[in-house]
C-alpha cells in the first residue's frame, strides 16, 4: 500500500504563486524509479482531470491549460512530487490531487494510488 500526502495548498489571487508537494511513503513492491508521479484536479460539479505528470522514464506532460505556468518535479530520493504553479487565475479553483501509477498513461482510470487532495482557491 501506498500512502499519498499533499501539502501546500491555499488561497491567492490571480497572478499569484502557489507550490504543491506530495510525499509517498509504503511498500511500491518495486524501486520508485519505476512509478510515475502527477497531479490532478478536480472543481466542484466537475469530473478529475490530469494537470501534470512526470512518468517512470523521466518523460514530463503537462495539461495544455497548464502549459507555461505550472513546472512539476519530482525528486526520487525523497520520493517526492512537486507542482510549482505560477500565474495562477481563477479557473485553477479545485482540489488537487497527487497519483501515483505503474504506466505513464495519465488517466484517473489508471492510477493506482490517491491522495486526499489539497484545496486551491484563487481569488479576482
Amino acid at each position: 500500500q501506498v500512502r499519498l500526502v499533499e501539502s501546500g495548498g491555499g488561497s491567492v489571487q490571480a497572478g499569484g504563486s502557489l507550490r504543491l508537494s506530495c510525499a509517498a511513503s509504503g511498500a511500491y513492491g518495486h524501486t520508485p524509479r519505476s512509478y510515475s508521479m502527477g497531479w490532478f484536479r478536480q472543481a466542484p460539479g466537475e469530473e478529475r482531470t490530469f494537470v501534470a505528470g512526470i512518468a517512470w522514464s523521466g518523460s514530463i506532460t503537462y495539461n495544455l491549460a497548464v502549459k507555461g505556468r505550472f513546472t512539476i518535479s519530482r525528486d526520487n530520493a525523497k520520493n517526492a512530487v512537486y507542482l510549482q504553479m505560477n500565474s495562477l487565475k481563477t479557473e485553477d479553483t479545485a482540489n488537487y490531487y497527487c497519483a501515483v501509477l505503474r504506466g505513464s498513461r495519465w488517466s484517473p482510470t489508471s492510477v493506482d494510488y490517491w491522495g486526499k487532495g489539497t484545496l486551491v482557491t484563487v481569488s479576482s
